[in-house]
């Protein structure tokens, strides 16, 4: 199958190979008419992008998941570093400043390899660094691994140029659509968009390509600038599949995207929103901000907390920004302005426990390598709900405070020798033999009772869990800390 370029007035048509047929592209040029010749190496430009692992950055992730929201103004661009450090970058700013903030953004965190370049869509505020990242990447540094485009051409020079970096470098482009493969080493990956046919006749914007990541509980999802008829699709199709810890707002906070349909679907944690401070375009807009207070869903903006770094451990997220300012969506505009480009460092400001409750294989990195949700799950536990707050009196009514946890593993929990502890030192004992079957919940209450499969009793005569905030710990047989979770 090959890939190929035809330019017709002042329409590019961009028919590339489908990312299921990974090694196997060439590239045949047709401008005004006359037939160009086929570039070499592209088979081999394949190949190395499914063996980038060993020739990615240096900044070092420890086996982490990081996702970068690099403030690049009424703009867009997330750098994603994976746990053996691949990388992805997800679009590359506007066209305004030709990629200059990006690139100096990867540059000073040592990217020196891209691995994927994931075109969202052909809007010029989302390719405007591609031309310049692929020619930085492929004469001065250690190149592109390849890039994803979901097709559909913009009559744009910004378009022009990165189509035109593309061909000179033998860059290997994948025409890529929901369901296709996007290896990403030691992340799960799924591309849910654009489908087969587009939707809207072929609406940029609405054919973004959508992706969600998963890193052990933990879930982001990317939608570029889908809009309404996208985000329906995709609620439709995919349901409460598209559940993710942090979501990136649609095109940039506006009025027809991050619906409420799409959040309730999401149910994220946090929301980032990347545009301008005094956007002319009035973004966020402030319906939108209105369905995430109503959610109560932080948010955070590119405009006031500048550069947004995400790290997954594959159990929680830190959230880390350059300054701090206002999460509460209602109060988003209160903070401080920050210019694109600045080079303040990121700070953690919040932890967020991550929300997914699958055993679909949902890779994460340990010290002995990278394996799977469904492998790692069989000595984990999670919180699924604390009601700290019993009806009327909190001492006459001890079974009513409660935690339910749950196995969202595929193996029976053995939790002989665990124990339960609040931050005042309070300790419960699970009973010997007790077992959490997978995919089960058991609500442990303060009061006292009859112990079941189903619910277990303190047996303290006063309450334990704070109403204004505390923190329950989970340490197992052998004495480690396998759950810390805080409410407020």
């Amino acid at each position: 199958m090959s890939r190929t370029r035809a330019v017709a007035s002042a329409t590019v048509v961009l028919l590339v190979v489908s990312a299921g047929c990974v090694g196997l592209a060439e590239f045949d040029e047709f401008a005004s008419g006359s037939e160009g010749s086929t570039s070499g190496g592209a088979e081999a430009t394949a190949i190395d992008a499914q063996s980038a692992a060993t020739q990615t950055a240096t900044a070092g992730s420890n086996g982490t998941l990081e996702v970068h929201f690099i403030n690049v103004g009424q703009s867009v661009s997330t750098l994603i570093v994976g746990p053996t450090n691949e990388t992805m970058l997800v679009d590359s700013g506007d066209f305004t400043d030709d990629g200059e903030d990006v690139l100096a953004y990867l540059q000073r965190h040592n990217i020196s390899r891209i691995d994927r370049l994931v075109v969202s869509h052909a809007d010029a505020d989302h390719i405007g660094g591609n031309a310049a990242i692929i020619d930085y990447y492929e004469t001065e540094a250690d190149g592109i691994g390849a890039v994803y485009d979901p097709g559909i051409a913009a009559s744009t020079q910004t378009y022009e140029a990165y189509l035109d970096a593309v061909e000179a470098h033998n860059v290997t482009l994948y025409e890529t659509r929901e369901g296709d493969p996007l290896p990403f080493e030691g992340v799960g990956v799924e591309v849910l968009g654009p489908p087969e046919p587009y939707l809207e006749n072929g609406d940029r914007n609405e054919n973004s390509i959508v992706l969600r990541l998963a890193y052990g509980r933990t879930g982001f999802l990317l939608t570029g600038d889908a809009e309404d008829g996208q985000e329906r699709y995709l609620v439709d199709t995919y349901g409460e599949r598209l559940r993710a810890t942090v979501l990136k707002a649609g095109h940039h906070g506006s009025r027809s995207s991050t619906g409420e349909a799409l959040l309730d679907a999401v149910e994220p944690k946090a929301v980032v929103i990347s545009s301008a401070n005094g956007s002319q375009y009035g973004h966020p807009n402030e319906e939108v901000l209105r369905r995430l207070a109503d959610r109560s869903i932080p948010a955070y903006w590119t405009a006031t907390h500048g550069n947004v770094v995400l790290v997954s451990d594959g159990e929680r997220v830190t959230v880390r920004t350059q300054q701090a300012a206002p999460t509460d969506p209602l109060s988003l505009r209160n903070g401080t302005a920050i210019e694109p480009g600045a080079t303040d460092p990121v700070a953690p400001r919040a932890t967020i426990n991550g929300s997914l409750n699958t055993t679909a294989e949902t890779p994460v990195a340990t010290d002995g390598g990278t394996e799977t949700a469904t492998e790692i799950q069989a000595d984990r536990i999670r919180v699924d709900e604390i009601h700290a707050d019993a009806a009327g009196d909190d001492r006459e009514n001890l079974n009513d405070e409660y935690v339910v946890f749950e196995n969202p593993g595929s193996e029976a929990l053995d939790l002989t020798g665990w124990t339960v502890e609040d931050e005042a030192g309070h300790t419960y004992a699970f009973p010997d033999g007790f077992t959490l079957e997978p995919n089960s919940t058991v609500t442990l209450r303060t009061g006292s009772g009859t112990d079941s499969e189903s619910d277990l009793y303190w047996g303290s005569g006063s309450p334990i869990w704070n109403n204004g905030g505390d923190t329950v710990i989970v340490t197992n047989a052998a004495g480690e800390t396998v759950l810390r979770e805080e409410y407020s």
